[in-house]
Order: structure tokens, then C-alpha cells, then sequence
């Protein structure tokens, strides 16, 4: 089975753009919130400041978005790069019929 390299990175993409906005937003509501998070983030993604602006927060939702996608996208096509060097391709074999799954003996 092959993934699909456009909609891992597509998805990985969401979900770590949207955890930066999600806990930017909120540190921006609640100040104590995820500060060391993004100060790490910060010292990661050159241009993105913790410094509490909505500017500031949608600059590091990009950032994350775009590592997302890279990563997921790396991770698919390794995936696949990996998963077809097997020693060959399954194939499932055709059910049994139920003549020849009735085990029971009569006598």
C-alpha cells in the first residue's frame, strides 16, 4: 500500500500550522501559556518572534504549515521508498467456500 505523498503533507501540514495558531492564539488570551513552547519555536523558525502580536502568531502558523508539509511529504516518500522492497507483493487468496470450511464429521 503506497501513501499519498500530497495528502500526508497536506494534513501534517493542518495540524502543526494549526497547533502553532491554536497555541498562539491562546497565549495570546492567557500570557503564561505555551511561552517556553514558542520561545523554542522562535529560536527554530527565523522571523517568528514571541513577542505576543497577532503578526507574530500568523508568521509562525505559516512556518508551521510549511514544516508540516516538508515533513510529511518526507515521511510518505520514505514510506514508499521502504514498503515496496519487501520480497514480493502480497497477494490475498480468494475465500474459502462454505462446503470446505464445515469441519464437522458425521458418522
Amino acid at each position: 500500500m503506497k501513501l499519498s505523498v500530497k495528502a500526508l503533507a497536506i494534513t501534517s501540514g493542518l495540524v502543526w500550522g494549526g497547533a502553532m495558531l491554536t497555541c498562539g492564539l491562546v497565549n495570546l488570551a492567557a500570557r503564561p501559556y505555551g511561552r517556553r513552547f514558542l520561545d523554542l519555536m522562535s529560536s527554530l523558525y527565523p522571523g517568528f518572534h514571541n513577542s505576543r502580536t497577532l503578526g507574530d502568531v500568523l508568521v509562525g502558523a505559516g512556518y508551521g504549515f510549511v514544516d508540516g508539509a516538508v515533513g510529511g511529504s518526507l515521511v510518505a516518500a520514505i514510506y514508499n521508498q521502504f514498503a515496496h522492497q519487501g520480497t514480493g507483493t502480497y497477494r490475498a487468496q480468494a475465500p474459502m467456500p462454505a462446503a470446505a470450511r464445515n469441519t464437522e464429521v458425521v458418522s
